[in-house]
């Protein structure tokens, strides 16, 4: 399986491409120059790994949460490559993906993903290990941190990751769980895996159907001709 996954939802930028069971990424934080940076991103890595858009099969990106005009930048930017490849898309949760970084990196199995969605607030996930994959308990949400701090009460042993936990100290004040200080975004090396778990249980869709998550309700984004 032969993909392309983007990502810009946060500070960070990132690309990843699998090709032949090789795998070939990039990954930069640089806050409000996604937009110059995702092209030239993904030129690098097919030109590394000696292919073309049209060589891939499929295409994912990180669907949110995450600033609005990140997730709108990676959402662009994938119905372009989309549109001029006809490849088969699939979306892929920022809070999900920094989760599957704490299990391959420390080998955590159950993780709170936490980002700062400013005013108050932080983008808030609980994910635990399934076939290799952190697969999401309950639903994703944006909550005060003292919310958030509540549903940790009476959670088992969790792995914290996200930029939520230094923004708001207090989403850790009673939960005490060990946070992972050097993952604080998503990158899509570890959007790989659980692009693929979603496309082998035939997730992918035509880009015409994809939908970005901002999880806060008051936002309008573009989408394409006719899908308004």
């Amino acid at each position: 399986m032969n993909i392309l996954v983007i990502d810009t939802a946060t500070e960070a930028c990132s690309v990843a491409l699998e090709v032949n069971e090789q795998v070939f990424h990039r990954f930069e934080v640089c806050p409000q120059q996604h937009s110059q940076r995702i092209l030239p991103m993904i030129d690098e890595v097919l030109k590394e790994a000696k292919v073309t858009l049209q060589d891939l099969d499929y295409l994912a990106f990180g669907r949110g949460p995450g600033s609005f005009t990140g997730v709108r930048i990676a959402t662009g930017v994938l119905q372009g490559l989309a549109l001029g490849t006809g490849h088969k898309v699939v979306g892929i949760s920022t809070l999900a993906a920094m989760a599957q970084q704490a299990y391959e990196q420390n080998r955590s199995e159950q993780v709170t993903a936490a980002i700062d969605a400013r005013m108050s607030e932080v983008y808030f996930g609980q994910y635990k290990l399934e076939q290799n994959v952190m697969t999401l308990i309950g639903v994703e949400q944006v909550v005060p941190p003292e919310e958030g701090a509540e549903l940790l009460t009476n959670c088992p042993k969790m792995t914290g990751v996200g930029t939520g936990w230094q923004a708001y100290p207090d989403l850790n004040a009673a939960a005490k769980i060990e946070v992972l200080a050097d993952i604080l975004y998503p990158n899509a090396l570890y959007m790989l895996p659980l692009a693929k778990s979603l496309i082998a249980n035939g997730q992918a869709v035509d880009v015409e159907e994809i939908q970005p998550v901002y999880l806060r309700d008051k936002v309008t984004w573009k989408k394409l001709p006719g899908r308004e």
